[in-house]
């Protein structure tokens, strides 16, 4: 077959499959898949899932527990004992002075966990609460001078961290799977709170419907 025949359909094929792809993302999409033949070990413990599906969401899950472990271990000696407290303050000192349950649920964290780590954190003299002037029946916290402290001590850990796990995936690769992947991230984060308590039957027949 004639190079750039091939180059098109290979394109053409991979533009139908992630239509807001870039070129670049395409390059990238074909390295990756020419390197696919390195055996660097066994890819995942445990039962390997029969479907893609299935395969890359084990990945990832394997990924978050491992990042998830490894967290523990970079923030001991820090004030902060925990990945979910990093990730509060960190949006705390982005967007300020948030309302607590915003905070929680931008967090992906249960309403009541997330109180509970607040409660910590505000323990430690690290936040502090205010009342909302637009919404008396809520508050909003804050960071304090100790909490900024801890935020640039723990933000070091966590960078060191991610640069340690991702520390032989070429930036090439980075950005592809993030390219890949943030479609699923923006979606479901605009959906999850709007199927708590919903049944999984009914939430799966809802997104498939929605697609089609």
């Amino acid at each position: 077959m004639d190079k750039t025949i091939e180059l098109v359909a290979l394109w053409g094929k991979f533009l139908k499959q992630h239509p807001e792809a870039t070129i670049d993302d395409f390059c990238r999409h074909h390295l990756i898949h020419q390197r696919e033949s390195e055996n660097k070990g066994k890819l995942v413990g445990g039962v390997v899932p029969m479907t893609t599906d299935g395969l890359l969401m084990k990945v990832v899950g394997r990924i978050y527990k491992l990042h998830m472990n490894y967290a523990t271990s970079a923030l001991k000696g820090t004030p902060l004992d925990q990945i979910e407290e990093f990730s509060l303050i960190a949006t705390i000192r982005q967007q300020k002075n948030p309302r607590k349950s915003e905070l929680i649920y931008t967090n992906l964290i249960e309403l009541s966990s997330g109180i509970d780590i607040l409660n910590r954190l505000k323990k430690k003299g690290l936040i502090e609460e205010v009342d909302d002037m637009a919404d008396k029946r809520s508050k909003r916290v804050l960071l304090t001078p100790d909490g900024e402290k801890a935020m640039e001590i723990c933000l070091k850990r966590i960078l060191k961290l991610a640069k340690m796990l991702l520390l032989e995936m070429p930036e090439d690769d980075k950005q592809l799977c993030i390219q890949l992947l943030k479609h699923v991230e923006i979606k479901f984060s605009a959906l999850v709170q709007q199927h708590k308590g919903v049944d999984f039957d009914t939430v799966y027949s809802q997104v498939l419907d929605a697609v089609v």
